[in-house]
Formats: structure tokens, sequence, C-alpha cells
């Protein structure tokens, strides 16, 4: 009898300490600071609306994946609501990628070449995590940010636009030390914009772009190799529209068109 109540009191401390390091891992996760190395793999496809182009057509595209660095923060603390999250991140790529296009008036895939591309993306954030279980954190979330892109097609366009939207971060950490995570926010654009340059005798212009939905899913994992420094990797799918701009006075516009990435990021943190 002596042994069975030793043996349940130990499975007892045992399970405690797990718990306790789950919660605490995945805290500590969330209280970083953190640079990280990226590469964005881009996939843009402007598309024909029977006024700009043929209804449904193809009429140009860009790939390719663009290196770049991020800068990130977060922090879980009991502020106000309890296992308040607080996260900001900025990001910037500079590369190139492959355009496939055409003349004005020609058809898709007569012209090929190189662009630079140049994409800038910060974000605010603000959650509040639940302890689901021992080794489990869920975290809603809302979210606001920017994203601007230079394309160096022509003689340059720029695409902005701000965005809001509410997500979850579900965290769990299977082991000591180490935290997977998957992340899944559903947002929207506005303010969207295109700054076209002269290019010849084609005049630039400014232009709206409309709303539309966006969508980012993503995982990652981190690991504590001590208490202050981290290791992490994450790869991120973001998808959204711009709406075709208005003709302008010249005769030329914007199309609709489908923006996607897919961003993969690893990085060294730390932990405070």
């Amino acid at each position: 009898m002596n042994t069975s109540k030793a043996l349940l009191s130990l499975a007892c401390a045992v399970l405690s300490t797990t718990a306790f390091a789950g919660t605490a891992d995945i805290k500590a996760s969330n209280n970083q600071i953190g640079v990280q190395y990226i590469s964005t793999h881009v996939d843009y496809t402007e598309t024909g609306n029977g006024t700009l182009g043929a209804a449904g057509a193809t009429l140009d595209t860009e790939t390719g994946s663009v290196p770049g660095f991020a800068l990130s923060v977060s922090t879980m603390q009991d502020l106000w609501l309890g296992n308040d999250y607080i996260q900001a991140e900025y990001s910037r790529n500079s590369g190139h990628t492959n355009y496939v296009g055409s003349l004005i008036g020609g058809t898709y895939g007569s012209v090929v070449q190189e662009d630079g591309a140049t994409l800038t993306d910060y974000h605010f954030r603000y959650g509040k995590g639940y302890v689901i279980n021992d080794q489990f954190m869920v975290t809603p979330y809302g979210e606001i940010g920017r994203h601007k892109w230079d394309r160096d097609v022509n003689a340059g366009e720029t695409y902005t636009h701000n965005y809001y939207g509410i997500g979850v971060l579900g965290q769990y950490s299977p082991v000591s030390k180490l935290v997977v995570s998957g992340n899944v926010l559903l947002g929207h654009t506005f303010g969207s914009n295109i700054d076209v340059t002269t290019t010849g005798p084609i005049p630039g212009f400014s232009a709206g772009l409309g709303t539309s939905a966006l969508y980012r899913v993503g995982a990652a994992a981190d690991y504590a190799f001590t208490k202050e420094i981290h290791g992490n990797v994450r790869v991120d799918y973001t998808s959204f529209d711009y709406g075709a701009s208005a003709v302008q006075p010249s005769g030329y516009g914007e199309p609709d068109s489908t923006t996607k990435y897919t961003t993969v990021k690893v990085g060294i943190g730390y932990a405070f």
C-alpha cells in the first residue's frame, strides 16, 4: 500500500512538472526578440476583365523567390486580460522575379524578362492566450498591417495596401524546450493603391485597387537551446487580390490581379 502511494505521488509530481514545463515553454517562446533570414516566393497573376484585357485572359505573371530579413518582438504577460499577447514584426525582401507577359496589345508569353522586386511588410498583433491543457495553448488575436511591393517592370510600379484581420494561434509543447504552432488569419485589405511611373509616351498614374479578402496560414517551431537563446523556423502562405483600377484619361489602367506569397523564415531569438 505504501509503495502504491509512493508511486502515485511520484506520477503526480512528474505530471505536474510536465504541465509546468509545457506552459512555461510556450510562454517563453512568446517573450522574445528575434531576427530571421527569410525567402518569399512570389506568385502574381494579372487577368483581363473585358475592359482592361480580354475577360479571364492571363495578361502577365511574376514568379520567383526573393530573399530578405525580418525583425520581430513578442511578449505574453498579465497586462490587462491575463496572458495578453502582443507581437510586432517588420520584414524587407529585395531581389528579382521572372516576368512573363507581352508588349501592349501583344500575346501573353511573347516577353520574358527578369524584374527587380522589393517587398516591405509590417504588422501589429494583440490577443489573449487560453491554456487548453498542460501542453496546449490557443490565442485568438486581432492584427493590422501594411504591405508594399516595388515592382521594377517598365519604369516602375508600386503596389500598397493596408489590412486588418482576426486570427488564431495554436501552440503545443510536446517535449521540454520545443514548441510547435499553427496559425490562421482571415483579413480584409483596404487603401489598396498603385503608382505607375511614366514610361516613354505612356503617362504615369496613381489609382485605387479596391478591397479584397486576405488569407494567411502558417506553421512554426521554436526550440530553446538555452533559457535565453532560441532557434526558430516558420512557413507562411498568404493570398489576396487587387481589383482593376479605373481606366485613366490616357486609356490605360491596372487590371485585376491575384497575389500569393509563400514565405520561409529561419532565425534566432533572445527570450526575456
